[in-house]
């Protein structure tokens, strides 16, 4: 009977266990690639290609095996057995652990094959890059209206010797600080106030300097934007925020294809202990499964919001990207599948918006976004982001949209 156990045990941990996988074909795209390979008549046309839901619901996970789990638990381990020599996949909890292999691989599956590294937070995945990328005497361009605190970075890196250039998104000015610049860092759409910049010319301008491009996805999630096939080096996301979409872990990924670049992110992820924990990297890889259905509703409820703004005689400086008069919008639409969640506005004054965010009865006021229940705050009030004090950042959940519109009018209504 022990025996018995003892084998089923192994076979319930043996898809995470039995090797690191960090470049194998994993979940959806292994069982599409097997589908496609066993077809008789191997024209195009008979290729089964797959839907973002598709590869949302299946990425990542193990191969099916007779009475193991679809998804693995976590494994919360400091160390493992190991005798003899000690190389393997794993051997220190700091290093790896097999919860995060599976959520890696998921994330790089998303982000159109790359490898991904999870991190504790997604400041740690955005210090990872640049400080494993940039020493003494180095050139850095990073957007000045980029979230604020990777712009409270700037001290640091020019601690360490460093110089800083800062332009805005719009426009793609940052093109014009390129010259002698090792990385260069964009955020698109920036956070808070939607702008949107040219990933694929700014970086093939950077990479004619010799500089490498960095791109918070944060807001937009590899299933509304993919940094990488952009022209990109480093796709970037706090995965806090939409990617996880329940407002209740802290999480943050780099996904790459240098190997180079890959081994370097990792390498400081290990000696500075920027790790995830084991259950929230558990939590963020089932929550993948439904990431297409909400970014979906969400983006639906957000241009339903900012139609309902529009022209609205309280609302001043509406920002949207899916708008199609957002000067953003041409820009937007040819590098994003999905406008994301967050629309952006001003009321008139610091107490209109503290009004409006007071009447709010289904919208909770909190800070963050991407969460599938709807968020709004008065942005000034942390200081840090050049936005008049009724600037106003709201998040749309998955509410019925008829519902999400009639709580923001009934709360503009009461502005007065």
């Amino acid at each position: 009977m022990l025996d018995a156990e003892d084998a089923r045990a192994r076979r319930l941990v043996a898809p995470v266990l039995s090797g690191d996988g960090r470049r194998a074909l994993s979940g959806s795209a292994a069982r599409i690639r097997r589908w496609n390979d066993g077809r008789p008549d191997r024209e195009e046309g008979a290729r089964m290609e797959i839907g973002d839901g598709t590869l949302a619901v299946g990425a990542g996970r193990p191969e099916a095996e007779n009475f193991a789990p679809a998804l693995p638990g976590p494994v919360f381990a400091a160390h493992y057995h190991l005798a003899g020599e000690a190389s393997g996949p794993y051997t220190y909890g700091r290093e790896s652990n097999p919860t995060w292999t599976l959520l890696e691989r998921a994330i790089g599956e998303l982000e159109g094959g790359a490898e991904a590294v999870a991190f504790s937070s997604g400041m740690a995945a955005v210090a990872a890059v640049l400080l494993s990328q940039v020493r003494s005497g180095d050139v850095v361009v990073l957007p000045d209206d980029c979230y604020h605190t990777t712009r409270a970075l700037r001290e640091r890196l020019e601690s360490y010797g460093a110089v800083v250039r800062m332009g805005p998104t719009a426009g793609d000015a940052q093109i014009g600080l390129l010259e002698g610049a090792r990385l260069v860092w964009l955020e698109t759409p920036s956070n808070p106030d939607l702008d949107v910049c040219d990933v694929r010319r700014v970086a093939e301008a950077a990479h004619r300097e010799g500089a490498l491009v960095a791109v918070d996805n944060t807001l937009a999630t590899p299933l509304g934007q993919r940094p990488l096939d952009l022209g990109a080096d480093f796709s970037v996301a706090s995965d806090t925020k939409a990617l996880t979409g329940h407002g209740d872990l802290l999480l943050g990924h780099v996904a790459i294809r240098d190997p180079g670049l890959a081994e370097a992110v990792r390498v400081w992820r290990r000696t500075v202990g920027a790790i995830p924990g084991p259950m929230e990297a558990w939590l963020a890889h089932r929550s993948l499964a439904t990431l297409q259905l909400r970014l979906d509703r969400q983006a639906a409820n957000a241009l339903a919001v900012a139609e309902a703004l529009r022209g609205h005689p309280h609302v001043s400086g509406l920002r949207y990207p899916g708008l199609e008069d957002d000067p953003s919008h041409a820009v937007a639409a040819r590098q994003m599948r999905r406008f994301g969640c967050v629309v952006s506005f001003a009321l008139r004054d610091e107490a209109a918006a503290e009004r409006f965010l007071g009447s709010l009865r289904l919208v909770m006021q909190a800070t963050s976004f991407g969460s599938v229940h709807s968020s709004a705050e008065r942005r000034a009030r942390w200081g840090g982001d050049a936005v008049p004090p009724g600037f106003v950042r709201f998040s749309a959940g998955v509410e019925d949209t008829g519902d999400l519109v009639a709580d923001v009018l009934r709360a503009l209504a009461a502005v007065g």
